[in-house]
């Protein structure tokens, strides 16, 4: 069984991260959806809030698993016997990111692979962080994220 780790901060979730998944799907049996418990950023939501709304985001998708977790990631993806971080990217700035991440994890974890997927095109502008910036500003943000993050959101 092929088991990724998608590992973020998923606050909120948007249609990007579903749509990574979504695409992940077709290559894994499994994947294992992590929001991280990061206490050097300040997250809008609670972690069991992000839990919370990537379950009811991904309920329809089977071979889905949805906690989180502190650490470090490849350490997280060992205990979960994930072989396969998966990772998307918006632009080459999130390359020369996450390449760094990468190689970074394949020191500390020669067997486990990084698997990179891009967004597509109409969705490579979101943003969890541009999400939250338009919500701060009493904007529309129902073409961003799904419709049951948007219903949380706007209460």
């Amino acid at each position: 069984m092929k088991t990724a780790l998608y590992a973020g901060s998923f606050d909120p979730i948007t249609y990007g991260h579903l749509d990574i998944l979504k695409r992940g799907m077709e290559i894994f049996d499994k994947i294992i959806v992590a929001a991280v418990q990061n206490d050097s950023k300040q997250a809008m939501l609670s972690v069991q809030e992000r839990i919370d709304l990537i379950k009811e985001c991904t309920e329809n998708m089977p071979g889905i698993e949805v906690c989180s977790y502190d650490g470090l990631t490849v350490d997280f993806a060992r205990e979960k016997n994930a072989g396969f971080l998966l990772r998307g990217l918006r632009n080459s700035a999130d390359f020369e990111y996450e390449n760094q991440l990468a190689q970074n994890n394949t020191i500390l974890a020669p067997e486990i692979q990084t698997v990179f997927l891009m967004s597509k095109p109409e969705l490579s502008f979101i943003t969890s962080s541009g999400v939250r910036e338009i919500l701060k500003h009493n904007g529309d943000i129902s073409k961003l994220v799904p419709e049951q993050v948007a219903k949380f959101l706007s209460h």
